[in-house]
């Protein structure tokens, strides 16, 4: 059981109704025939996944996914009974565990299907969607002989049902449309392969569902957008309604002193103050998920950038405040100070990687607060718990 308080100075703070105001956007963006699948895979991308679960189903999300069986799993012990697709490959042993907890599985291989079969006895049925490789190259059929096999095994199992078909793209979120509408086309044929269509056909991600809603048959797997981030900066100006990001990372000064001229900074001594300046110490390090690549960005401290100076340490990292600031000041990482702003992107650039790494790379024993309406309504800190 997790208790609801915590004894450092550093946290996240995810504000719920970002979330909700993307999930709406969406759905009211999208076609009436196209329902919102809101993906919270790793551990909704490092903002909470029941929490943010549980609040896209609020907003008229539909159906959820994850990336592995654990993660279906952990939402079904939290409580959320909605349907959960694992868009990831199942041991075909675990098919059991999958049937008894209704979770529905990704079939893209006949082998897996016949060894899964033979291997796990069980008396829940359990649903599958179909994944079609059209050029991701990662998971899914390529071929129809194969898919023809597959549908047979199906069809003589009365426990088995095949619910939905889709694909992922490769290019949704590039200018380029070539590759992305050579993929759409492979898969509209494969679909075509089945003699009955599934219920659910789906093969859009939030870069699709911003870009072709024409094109996403009747489910959207609304993943980054979700949380209020950009698929890539290539295409932020299609993105058709406004993205809340949900996301903040804030500590506070734990020390302040003043050095001289000369003196050095942090691990290897890659800081030398070019003058007598004041240095704030914030409680935040590598091991939260801050790298130390991030020496020479910036942090929000007073409504002022203040620069990272020295290399960034295993739980704390250094900043050159402007002047005397007391202990306990709030430092902001991600997020709003004032009319000042560090967004996700900001900080992926200076990593050169993308945004959807950073909330992922916030590590757990970073506490997270809950917003609703401003006002808090939990916070986990998975680092202390009852045993």
């Amino acid at each position: 059981m997790e208790i609801s308080s915590f004894y450092r100075d550093s946290w996240v703070e995810i504000d719920l109704d970002c979330i909700y105001k993307n999930v709406r956007s969406m759905k009211h963006f999208l076609p009436e025939t196209s329902g919102v699948m809101a993906v919270v895979k790793a551990n909704a991308y490092g903002h909470g996944d029941a929490m943010v679960a549980n609040v896209a189903l609020e907003a008229g999300a539909t159906y959820l996914a994850v990336a592995f069986l654990d993660e279906a799993l952990s939402l079904r012990q939290q409580n959320i009974q909605a349907p959960i697709l694992v868009l990831g490959a199942v041991r075909p042993e675990d098919l059991k565990i999958a049937a008894e907890n209704n979770i529905t599985l990704t079939v893209f291989q006949a082998d897996w299907l016949k060894e899964a079969r033979e291997r796990s006895s069980f008396k829940e049925p359990v649903s599958f969607h179909l994944k079609f490789d059209t050029g991701m190259g990662r998971l899914g059929i390529k071929d129809q002989t194969e898919v023809n096999e597959l549908l047979n095994m199906i069809e003589e199992d009365d426990q088995l049902t095949l619910e939905g078909a889709y694909t992922h793209f490769a290019t949704a979120d590039e200018l380029d449309t070539t590759y992305f509408n050579h993929q759409y086309e492979r898969f509209v044929e494969m679909v075509e392969w089945l003699p009955v269509r599934p219920k659910i056909i789906h093969c859009g991600n939030s870069a699709t569902g911003f870009r072709f809603p024409e094109k996403v048959f009747n489910y959207v797997r609304f993943g980054i957008g979700m949380y209020g981030l950009t698929p890539s900066l290539e295409i932020k100006n299609d993105i058709p309604f406004q993205l809340h990001e949900a996301f903040s990372l804030q500590s506070r000064l734990v020390h302040v002193k003043k050095i001289k001229k000369g003196e050095n900074i942090s691990y290897g001594a890659t800081y030398t103050a070019p003058t007598d300046e004041w240095v704030g110490t914030v409680p935040v390090g590598y091991a939260d998920g801050w790298s130390r690549k991030l020496q020479d960005s910036e942090v929000l401290v007073a409504g002022t950038r203040c620069p990272i100076i020295g290399r960034v340490c295993m739980d704390q990292f250094m900043v050159r405040l402007p002047y005397e600031l007391a202990r306990g000041e709030k430092v902001t990482l991600i997020g709003f100070q004032g009319d000042n702003n560090i967004g996700i992107d900001e900080v992926a650039k200076n990593l050169d990687t993308i945004n959807y790494e950073v909330p992922c790379l916030i590590s757990y024993r970073v506490p997270r607060i809950f917003l609703r309406n401003k006002s808090i309504i939990e916070v986990r800190n998975p680092v202390l718990v009852n045993h």
